[in-house]
C-alpha cells in the first residue's frame, strides 16, 4: 500500500481486476455513485508491469471520459488493484512502483480482491472455479490462498482438469483400458476419431483449450452416462475439499464463483448447502473497497453489480 503524503482528499475511487486477457477498471466518487467502468489489454504482472500499467491506465483514461473528469490528475485518486500474477509483498511493491503517483494506492492478489467484493470487506471464503481454480480465505485481516498453482500440477475442480480427465478416460477406452461409453467415444470423436488427432491437438493445446470439454462432459453426465458421471462426481469432491479447508480456516460462509459454479452446484455434496453463499459485490467493487482503505469501505454505499470472476 503505497499514500501520497499532503494530499487533497481523494476525489474519485477506481478498482481494477486484471487478468491473462484483459482488465476491467470501475470508478465511483466519494459516495460510491458508479462514474464509469471499462476494459483494457491483460492485467497479469507476469505479462510486464510497463504493459500492465499501460493497459490499466488507458482503460482508467476511458472511465474518466464516461464520467466527463478526463482532466482529473491522478493524486485525486484513491485506487485498488486486483491483479493476476501477484504471489507476494515483493509483487505488491514492484507494482505500485511501476505506476504513477496517486492519492493512494493498494495491490494485492485478483483473488483477494474477488474475495474483498464477495463478503463487503467482512471475513469469508472464494472458491474460483473456472478454466483454473484457486480458493482464497480473507479472516481476521489476514488472506490464505488455498491452491491455484496452475493446470500442471494442479487446478482440481477446474474446467481445464475436467476436460484433461475426459481426454485420459477416452484414451483409457480406446486401449480396453476402462470402460467403452457414448462418452468416450464422443471425446474421441470430436478430435476426429483417433487419437493421433488427440496427440497432434495435445501439442499446442493450453488449459482454456482443455477447458472447452467440460460442456460435453457435463452434458453426458447429466444424461447418466458412467465414465461422465464418475469423472464429475470427482470434480465436485475437488471442489468439496476446497469448501472444507476454507471452512477450516475459519470462513463461516464460502462464495462458489467462475464459469463452473452453476454447472457443478448441484453436483456438490449436500453438507456444502449451509456453507455455501451467493457473492454480494463483484472483484472490482472489491478492489474499490481497498482502494477506500478496506475497513472504511465496508457499508460506504456501494451498490451491488453482477459478479464477473
Amino acid at each position: 500500500m503505497s499514500v501520497l503524503p499532503n494530499t487533497p482528499k481523494p476525489l474519485l475511487f477506481a478498482g481494477v481486476d486484471g487478468g491473462g486477457t484483459h482488465c476491467r477498471v470501475r470508478l465511483r466518487d466519494a459516495s460510491g455513485r458508479l462514474l464509469g467502468q471499462a476494459e483494457g489489454g491483460p492485467g497479469n504482472i507476469r505479462l510486464g508491469l510497463n504493459l500492465v500499467w499501460t493497459n490499466i491506465l488507458a482503460a482508467l483514461d476511458q472511465a474518466l471520459s464516461q464520467a466527463n473528469q478526463p482532466s482529473v490528475s491522478w493524486d485525486r485518486i484513491s485506487i485498488g488493484l486486483g491483479l493476476a500474477g501477484i504471489a507476494d509483498a515483493s509483487d505488491v511493491e514492484k507494482t505500485i512502483k511501476a505506476g504513477p503517483r496517486f492519492a493512494r494506492i493498494d495491490a494485492a492478489t485478483d483473488a483477494h480482491t474477488a474475495c474483498l467484493g464477495a463478503f463487503s470487506g467482512r471475513d469469508g471464503g472464494l472458491l474460483i472455479a473456472g478454466t483454473g481454480s484457486a480458493a482464497y480465505a480473507w479472516v481476521g485481516g489476514r488472506g490464505h490462498p488455498v491452491g491455484g498453482w496452475g493446470f500442471e500440477v494442479g487446478d482440481d475442480g477446474s474446467a481445464a482438469s475436467l476436460g484433461r480427465e475426459a481426454i485420459r478416460a477416452a484414451l483409457h477406452a480406446w486401449d480396453g483400458l476402462g470402460p467403452s461409453t457414448h462418452f468416450t467415444r464422443a471425446v474421441i470423436a470430436h478430435f476426429g476419431g483417433h487419437p493421433a488427432d488427440i496427440v497432434h491437438w495435445v501439442t499446442t493445446a493450453k488449459p482454456r483449450d482443455f477447458g472447452q470439454l467440460a460442456p460435453l462432459t457435463m452434458l453426458h453426465a447429466d444424461e447418466g452416462d458412467s465414465v461422465a458421471v464418475a469423472l464429475v462426481e470427482q470434480s465436485s469432491q475437488h471442489l468439496g475439499r476446497y469448501i472444507h479447508r476454507l471452512n477450516e480456516l475459519g470462513c463461516a460462509k464460502v462464495c462458489l464463483v467462475g464459469g463452473m459454479a452453476k454447472p457443478m452446484a448441484p453436483w456438490l455434496a449436500p453438507w456444502t448447502a449451509s456453507i455455501l453463499a451467493e457473492p454480494e459485490l463483484d472483484a472490482l467493487d472489491g478492489a474499490i473497497l481497498m482502494a477506500h482503505g478496506h475497513e472504511n469501505g465496508i457499508g460506504n454505499g456501494l451498490t451491488p453489480l453482477p459478479v464477473e470472476v
